[in-house]
């Protein structure tokens, strides 16, 4: 009889309306409530697992949603910033925007991928956008590399980021300027470079925009109007693209 009228008081507490809800549980009450469910969800663990489910949905499609206005509110700082890397097809049909560390292993296992993205779609924009989030030598690289910018773009730069990204052990300031030295850059421009108040304001903007995408990890791409968390793979990419180049978006 308690647990009939436990579950009856809690069905008429959740579906009663507002006034008729006014009045507070006695302390008895919402002891035999609390105990109630307590037995309740011990016997049936699942519930808790698929509340647990759908929170993590309801949160992604809020997420989701944030990060779709962000990118239709940033579109120009996102696509056609000054302190971006442009490879590929820079008149493409289709972008794909890659926030990324140097030191990021999801990074440098991303990269194959990106270059078979450029190779199969002669129509496809890569912007690349350093997000240096793993430590003062991530900072660092990505300040070389900025600078390397004034001097290389195109597949030239790509060449360089490929160099770079491909590295094993730790990545910083003494490894990108390895990489840049060995393509025969003017390493007296280039340490002047570094040090303007442009590489700050690059690096400034990239990570404000990460900021209100809600970006907090590498690789993240931005994709139409989608934001792509982690190093997803060749294929799911591609059918994003492919869906851009058909229709805009990243699902028509």
């Amino acid at each position: 009889m308690k647990l009939r009228y436990a579950l009856g008081l809690g069905l008429a507490v959740a579906f009663a309306p507002a006034a008729a809800r006014a009045e507070p549980l006695s302390a008895e009450q919402k002891t035999e409530l609390g105990a109630f469910i307590k037995d309740y969800l011990v016997s049936h663990p699942e519930v808790l697992r698929e509340a647990m489910d759908s929170l993590d949905k309801h949160d992604k499609a809020v997420a989701d949603e944030a990060r779709q206005k962000a990118v239709q509110s940033y579109s120009n700082a996102i696509y056609r910033s000054k302190f971006q890397a442009d490879v590929g097809n820079p008149k493409g049909g289709a972008t794909l925007v890659e926030f990324f560390d140097y030191n990021c292993h999801f990074c440098k296992g991303a990269l194959p991928d990106i270059a078979r993205l450029m190779k199969d779609d002669p129509d496809l924009h890569v912007v690349l956008k350093d997000f240096p989030v793993l430590g003062p030598g991530s900072v660092e690289a990505a300040r070389v590399a900025s600078a390397v910018r004034n001097q290389l773009q195109g597949e030239r730069f790509w060449d360089f980021h490929n160099k770079l990204l491909s590295m094993h052990g730790p990545v910083g300031k003494k490894e990108a300027l390895g990489v840049a030295k060995e393509m025969g850059l003017d390493m007296a421009q280039l340490d002047k470079d570094m040090g303007s108040k442009e590489i700050e304001d690059g690096l400034r903007e990239t990570l404000a925009m990460a900021d209100e995408l809600q970006i907090n990890g590498t690789p993240t791409f931005v994709v139409g109007d989608s934001v792509v968390v982690g190093a997803v793979g060749y294929d799911e990419l591609k059918a994003k693209l492919d869906a851009v180049h058909k229709c805009g978006k990243a699902a028509c």
